[in-house]
């Protein structure tokens, strides 16, 4: 990855800010992108002692303007865009029948819109280059469905479906487009379940624990790549084999 420039957003925390952090060690200059401002200047000061000129942008994924800002912003820059990781995401669980609209309008809107309109956006630069890597973070769920999480799900099946249909329209350009589904993945959220819902977690994964940011990570920046030219499409499960699609 050395030379390309990757924006990754949601990256001031959690999942994002560690794929953020292997871009960079693998000599990506990345873009960080977040509407955490604290948060956000901590994570440049750790991708900068990996890759210097790395930068920062504070933006809202829900507000268009803000996203036509970051696309100016690193194209001033940088001059181009070789990589889009869409991470941003939220939940609001609530039962179905319980569920009130702005809670499945808000998930919507960061999981699946904001993915669309950024996209949209960076196409053009890729299109022109004739090259781009676009990795968007699902989830398992997606896949399987989650009692309590039907607009997260929602989204993030959605959002499978959006990247198969991108991947067949920018092929010829060499530009590909693939999906990392994470399973449970160990956070700080995570290590406050009780032992009871912990054990429930596990015995539902047949490696018997759960993933970390890094195993993430490492398969985004595999999908990144140049090496995966010939992988496009595709939902790449992250999950310890508690789905296998």
């Amino acid at each position: 990855m050395e030379g390309r420039i990757a924006i990754v957003t949601g990256s001031s925390s959690g999942i994002g800010r560690v794929i953020a952090n292997d871009m960079a060690r693998r000599r990506a200059r990345v873009v960080l992108m977040s509407n955490v401002p604290g948060d956000l200047q901590d994570a440049l000061a750790e991708v900068r002692l990996l890759a210097p000129e790395s930068i920062a942008i504070e933006a809202d994924v829900t507000k268009s303007d803000d996203l036509s800002r970051v696309v100016d912003q690193v194209m001033d820059v940088f001059g181009k865009v070789d990589i889009l990781v869409n991470n941003a995401g939220i939940t609001r669980d609530n039962l179905l029948m319980r569920m009130k609209d702005d809670e499945w309008d808000s998930v919507l809107s960061v999981n699946l819109t904001s993915i669309f309109k950024l996209t949209r956006l960076i196409l053009k630069p890729m299109m022109k280059a004739r090259y781009g890597r676009i990795v968007n973070i699902a989830s398992v769920v997606g896949a399987t469905g989650n009692a309590g999480q039907a607009n997260y799900a929602a989204s993030k099946a959605g959002l499978m479906g959006f990247t198969k249909s991108l991947a067949a329209e920018v092929a010829s350009r060499n530009i590909t487009a693939n999906c990392v589904a994470p399973g449970f993945i160990r956070t700080a959220m995570t290590d406050k379940l009780n032992p009871k819902a912990s054990e429930a977690i596990l015995s539902r994964i047949p490696m018997g624990a759960m993933g970390t940011p890094e195993d993430v990570a490492h398969a985004v920046c595999f999908l990144a790549a140049d090496s995966s030219r010939y992988i496009t499409g595709e939902t790449l499960h992250v999950n310890g084999g508690m789905y296998m699609g």
